[in-house]
């Protein structure tokens, strides 16, 4: 919802973001301005994590930048899914209901 460029700062993809759009909030839900410029950090640390970091700089709605990180980790056997492949993907629906149907029945849950 905004503009993106990406760059790579020796192992750290670096995607810089700006002019977005009225539907995003940040901090909370706050609305930011038009002056927000997003940066984002993402490291591989290990061969299942990921440093996620981010800087929000708008100082029409915020007293000084801000900046919050985290790992992100995998989980084993889970695995990721481009969202584009689900885009129109109007049985995903069906299978996703199947599945929790299954996990209810396997818990000893009736199924519907």
């Amino acid at each position: 919802m905004g503009d993106s460029r990406g760059r790579w700062e020796g192992n750290t993809l670096v995607v810089d973001s700006t002019n977005f759009t009225d539907k995003i909030g940040v901090g909370g839900g706050t609305a930011p301005s038009t002056s927000l410029h997003l940066i984002e950090r993402f490291t591989r640390t290990a061969p299942d994590t990921i440093h996620y970091e981010f800087t929000v700089d708008d100082l029409a709605t915020f007293t000084a930048q801000w900046t919050a990180a985290l790992d992100l980790a995998t989980k084993p056997g889970y695995q990721i899914y481009e969202y584009a492949c689900h885009e129109g993907n109007y049985g995903l629906r069906n299978m996703l209901s199947a599945s929790r149907s299954d996990d209810r029945a396997a818990a000893g849950g009736v199924r519907p």
